[in-house]
């Protein structure tokens, strides 16, 4: 399991030969190295905290969308996703943005507020940020691998033509 510490941007953990627990307590040390136990969790120099839910902020609830996909939508149930799980580590180099070629960092007015973007075009993987003016922060929504009918027809290129002059 210690291993899957030691993986870098673009390598995927290894979790298929782990039992249920075993994945777990790898993925949530990748989780707490990363994103918990990290007080410079930062992007563009503004302070990345979790969602909030019912007026509170939970970590759990932050690695519950980084590791699961809904597969219900009216009841909201969420499964263990492996395509997210395989890739928690790459939210790190994406946020401190270390990849800088072929990738769209942009931010869209939505239904549900102001989003902002960091999609990585070789990867078809985003990064989907809540950027908080008042507090000048960030909440970190959640990040996947774009598959599906998002990849065929690039979901992330037709926003980006809709995004605002800054990234918020």
């Amino acid at each position: 399991m210690p291993f899957n510490l030691l993986k870098k941007y673009n390598q995927l953990l290894e979790l298929a030969a782990l039992n249920p627990a075993q994945q777990k307590k790898s993925l949530q040390s990748i989780f707490d190295r990363d994103i918990t136990n990290n007080p410079s969790f930062k992007f563009k120099q503004r302070q990345i905290t979790p969602t909030p839910k019912d007026g509170e902020i939970k970590m759990s609830t932050l690695y519950t969308h980084l590791t699961t996909v809904i597969v219900d939508k009216v009841t909201r149930k969420r499964e263990f996703d492996n395509d997210r799980a395989i890739r928690l580590h790459w939210v790190k180099c994406h946020v401190d943005e270390n990849k800088k070629d072929n990738m769209l960092i942009f931010s869209v007015k939505e239904p549900e507020g102001n989003r902002t973007y960091i999609y990585d075009k070789d990867e078809k993987y985003v990064v989907v940020l809540e950027p908080l003016r008042a507090k000048d922060e960030y909440y970190l929504l959640t990040a996947y691998y774009v598959k599906g009918k998002d990849a065929k027809r690039d979901k992330f290129a037709s926003k980006y033509k809709r995004r605002l002059n800054e990234v918020l």
